[in-house]
């Protein structure tokens, strides 16, 4: 049995992530998968490791993701999200760092629903006067 050094939720549009942070030297995995195969992306990469390396951790913990919802992008930055909660419930040391970086913060932006009588969310129908 592993045991959890913490565990924290990240969101982010639509998508969620849990985080479980390991002792252990570095591995991140992601749906079963490694972070390098489920996010192909240098930039996705480089978003969910943000947080490891402002905090000088990436060689430090394993994590241990499961994500949920979104696309790539928005699941990347939760994964981020995710990963900053869990180094502060690990060591709150981190927090102003991390803070000041703008990874402690839910992004609130998500799409606009779309509502009826109109095509869109804001999009109106045509309007004919004859």
């Amino acid at each position: 049995m592993v045991k959890n050094l913490s565990k924290a939720v990240g969101r982010r549009k639509t998508a969620v992530a849990r985080v479980y942070l390991r002792a252990g030297n570095g591995k991140i995995t992601i749906n079963e998968k490694p972070a390098q195969e489920y996010f192909e992306s240098p930039e996705l990469m480089y978003i969910v490791n943000q947080a490891l390396d402002v905090t000088d951790s990436l060689t430090k913990v394993d994590l241990v993701v499961t994500v949920r919802g979104g696309g790539k992008s928005g699941q990347a930055e939760a994964v981020r999200h995710g990963i900053s909660r869990a180094l502060v419930a690990y060591d709150g040391t981190n927090l102003p760092s991390l803070r000041s970086n703008g990874f402690m913060t839910r992004d609130p932006r998500m799409v606009e629903r779309k509502k009826y009588g109109q095509r869109g969310a804001r999009r109106k129908f045509q309007f004919s006067k004859r």
